[in-house]
């Protein structure tokens, strides 16, 4: 017979509205940055709006983690709750990955049929009438129209930053699955040591991250405005880019919370989230190595 700890329900709860305003404004800063920069217009207002929402995130995820967690060490949550969770965040997952299906659809899309097209190939070659004299290569730095869209002077090679990205971000699955094994195994100094090891990874990636940009920018000319290859790269490796600066910060709470004396062995399903998410922007990242640096 069923009683009332068969299933958790959760008091009514500010979090998704405040959750819907903070992620509205920051995709609309997000898209007006983008938009009014392309039109050399003022970004000011469109940054402002960024920041606002992003802060309004912040304080929601702070707040209704809060809230998950200390339910969670009360004793609240039942195993049809903990199978919840675990539905929950699979098809969030399955959600981030039809995000990036997008975009490597685009990626896809442009490579195989759009630049062939322009330049002369298929059933669609009339477009070559458009661009007298336009060669069809990928990566594309002689854009059609260069007065409108000057190309990069030359791309980033896959074997400098790039690959050490890759070193460190496949590393990172490792420790992260070795600080699972001692979460597991009871073993917490374990969990410390290489949970700490895989968030120093998780933040070396970015910041080389950040050295590659700045040297697209300022030495490459391959900026979000130089043709349809700088849109792709900084579209796909950017938000790459943001996924991992999530993980890092769901790491970096989770080991917070390990010190605190959080989880058991048999119960620490906020790390796994953690580590489920880690482990898929790194696949998303050997996919981005492959696609977008090496061919």
């Amino acid at each position: 017979m069923a009683t009332n700890q068969t299933y958790y329900v959760p008091e009514q709860s500010k979090w998704p509205i405040i959750a819907t305003v903070g992620l509205g404004l920051t995709l609309f800063g997000l898209a007006s940055i983008l938009v009014n920069g392309s039109q050399g217009e003022s970004t000011t207002i469109p940054w402002t709006l960024f920041f606002l929402g992003a802060l309004i995130m912040a304080y929601m995820l702070f707040g209704w983690f809060g809230n998950v967690i200390r339910e969670s060490r009360a004793g609240l949550y039942s195993p049809q709750m903990d199978r919840t969770f675990r539905w929950g965040m699979s098809w969030f997952i399955f959600s981030e990955v039809m995000f990036f299906a997008a975009f490597f659809g685009a990626l896809f899309y442009v490579r195989t049929f759009a630049v062939p097209w322009l330049g002369g190939e298929g059933d669609r070659g009339s477009s070559a009438m458009l661009w007298d004299g336009f060669q069809a290569t990928w990566p594309l730095t002689q854009n059609p129209d260069p007065s409108a869209y000057p190309g990069p002077k030359e791309v980033i090679g896959a074997w400098g930053l790039p690959l050490i990205n890759t070193i460190l971000l496949v590393s990172s699955s490792f420790t992260v699955t070795v600080a699972h094994h001692g979460l597991k195994a009871g073993n917490r100094q374990k969990v410390k040591l290489w949970l700490a090891a895989t968030i120093v990874l998780g933040l070396s990636f970015l910041t080389l991250q950040a050295f590659e940009y700045h040297h697209a920018y300022a030495e490459l000319d391959l900026t979000l405005s130089s043709g349809i290859y700088g849109s792709t790269f900084f579209m796909l490796t950017g938000f790459h880019g943001a996924h991992v600066t999530l993980g890092c910060l769901m790491l970096i709470i989770m080991l917070v919370r390990i010190f605190k004396g959080h989880f058991s062995a048999d119960n620490h399903f906020g790390f796994e989230a953690a580590s489920w998410y880690w482990h898929f922007v790194d696949v998303v990242w050997l996919g981005l190595f492959v696609f977008v640096y090496i061919l």
